[in-house]
């Protein structure tokens, strides 16, 4: 064990008089504080050098959060590591030496300890590099895992027993299991070799894992494949899902109570890139099944991102073919983020999103100008709540303004508390929220912006993009970003740049 660290948001006139009133109530109303439930507790500067831009953070529950930062170097490249608990106070800061071409491909917290996977930038090193360091001090242990192919990994889980890196080879999803008492790594059995998608790794408490997968059935239907494995790694059931005449495109999975399962993800047709609705599937400890479809058309507050006059002629249209005995059908790009237990039944939270492209001026007369790729830009969210047997109980939706980006994370977090749920993203220096009730909208869309906590200082500029927004402990999340703040006019010229963490909570929540 090598130590390192230690210290450191007429009828004429009648009717434009009432325009001019409403005109004026409109004005006032918008001028009016929203009232919102979004508390900032707390805040965490981190000084940066000229033209930083990049800080991770890692949250570890109540125990904190930490973060690093990477200076480059001739021969060898330097880890900054920092850790802070959740009053933000500093607990200590150090330099970790890594081994020139290799980066940081997972990170997880996990019982006491910060686990990060590396990875050298080219296939000229199939071997990686874990290490696990303590959170109470900083000393780590460097394990060096075998990997016997040309792993480029996607997905990284820590278990009581070892670490699961998940990824392809060749196109084909492939996880291993490295051991941490052997040392040794082994690829999980019943695993394909046929091109597929990893749709996830999911761990449990008691060690054991699932690992869901999109690949094609004997039928050469597109499906989900649900592997439950022990805590050693070994296969105890591989099952996939019946897809009817419908292909499964991608999943998440949870496990109930007396080891049954909830499937919950996308459909559509051959065409994978596009949804058609949502998919549950309840499975019980037999292996039997049961599947619930649902079009998009179908739910109830889908549509409900839109303007209200989009949205009622869309309404309007699927009235029209139910009359005539039909089913409109819609297509969307849909990713499935979540799928929670949520009091006794269970809560899927998924975002709709558009893929942009540009084309910029041919260069030769008469020629075809080029499409480029232009980043994914997010229409809305959508919450759905299911019983423990896939019946749908209510749906909701919320818009998502302005946000694109060239890799698809999530980014609308939900909160739930009472028997309500707060939806909550990051964008332009601000936290957005809307808070339901079932299908029903208690609070509509509040913008709260990031604070700084000083009275002689402003935000002069936002660095971060659209910032980031991660689920911390307990009821409370974590907005970071960067900032450029300078001193209020007649105060100073000063200024400085930030990475920042702020505390995010809800009033209806209790204290700490």
């Amino acid at each position: 064990m090598t130590a390192f660290a230690t210290s450191f948001t007429s009828t004429k006139w009648w009717w434009n008089s009432a325009k001019s009133i409403v005109t004026l109530l409109l004005a006032l109303v918008a001028v009016l504080p929203a009232q919102s439930q979004v508390l900032q507790t707390g805040r965490y500067e981190l000084p940066l050098l000229p033209q930083e831009r990049h800080i991770e953070t890692i949250t570890a529950g109540k125990n904190g959060v930490f973060l690093y930062r990477t200076y480059f170097g001739q021969k060898d490249d330097v880890l900054q590591l920092i850790k802070i608990d959740t009053a933000f106070s500093e607990e200590w800061s150090g330099y970790l030496h890594i081994e020139k071409g290799y980066i940081i491909m997972g990170r997880q917290s996990f019982d006491g300890k910060l686990y990060l996977l590396l990875r050298y930038h080219t296939y000229a090193k199939n071997d990686l590099i874990l290490l696990a360091i303590d959170e109470r001090n900083g000393s780590y242990v460097r394990y060096h895992v075998p990997c016997f192919i040309p792993l480029l990994p996607s997905q990284f889980n820590i278990t009581n027993n070892g670490a699961l890196i998940g990824g392809y080879y060749n196109r084909v999803p492939v996880v291993l299991f490295f051991t941490f008492d052997t040392r040794t790594t082994k690829v999980l059995p019943g695993l394909f070799n046929e091109a597929g998608e990893l749709a996830q790794v999911k761990t449990y408490n008691d060690g054991t894992f699932d690992v869901l997968i999109s690949s094609k059935n004997f039928s050469r239907q597109r499906t989900m494949w649900i592997k439950n494995y022990d805590a050693d790694g070994n296969l105890l059931r591989n099952l996939p899902l019946d897809p009817g005449d419908k292909h499964f495109i991608f999943g998440r999975a949870v496990r109930g109570v007396e080891n049954t399962q909830i499937v919950a993800g996308v459909f559509g047709t051959v065409n994978a890139e596009y949804s058609k609705g949502l998919f549950i599937t309840a499975l019980n400890p037999d292996g039997e099944s049961v599947t619930r479809l649902y079009h998009f058309s179908e739910l109830e507050n889908f549509f409900a991102y839109m303007k209200p006059r989009r949205e009622e002629r869309i309404k309007s249209r699927i009235e029209r073919k139910l009359a005539r005995g039909k089913h409109a059908r819609f297509s969307y790009r849909f990713l499935v983020h979540e799928l929670i237990p949520y009091q006794g039944n269970y809560i899927l939270l998924g975002e709709a999103f558009v893929p942009q492209y540009r084309y910029p001026r041919a260069a030769n007369y008469g020629s075809t100008p080029a499409r480029i790729f232009d980043g994914y830009l997010y229409t809305h969210a959508v919450v759905m709540c299911f019983d423990k047997t896939g019946n749908l109980l209510w749906d909701n939706s919320f818009e998502i303004n302005d946000i694109k980006t060239f890799t698809l994370d999530q980014f609308v977090k939900i909160e739930s508390f009472d028997d309500k749920i707060a939806l909550i993203y990051m964008y332009d220096n601000t936290i957005r929220t809307k808070v339901i009730q079932s299908d029903k909208v208690v609070e509509g869309k509040t913008i709260d912006p990031i604070q700084i906590f000083s009275d002689t200082e402003v935000v002069k500029r936002d660095l971060s993009d659209h910032g980031r927004l991660e689920y911390w402990y307990g009821d409370s999340l974590l907005a970071c970003g960067i900032q450029e703040i300078a001193g209020k006019p007649g105060v100073g010229a000063s200024r400085r740049t930030v990475f920042y963490i702020n505390k995010i909570r809800f009033a209806d929540h209790s204290e700490d």
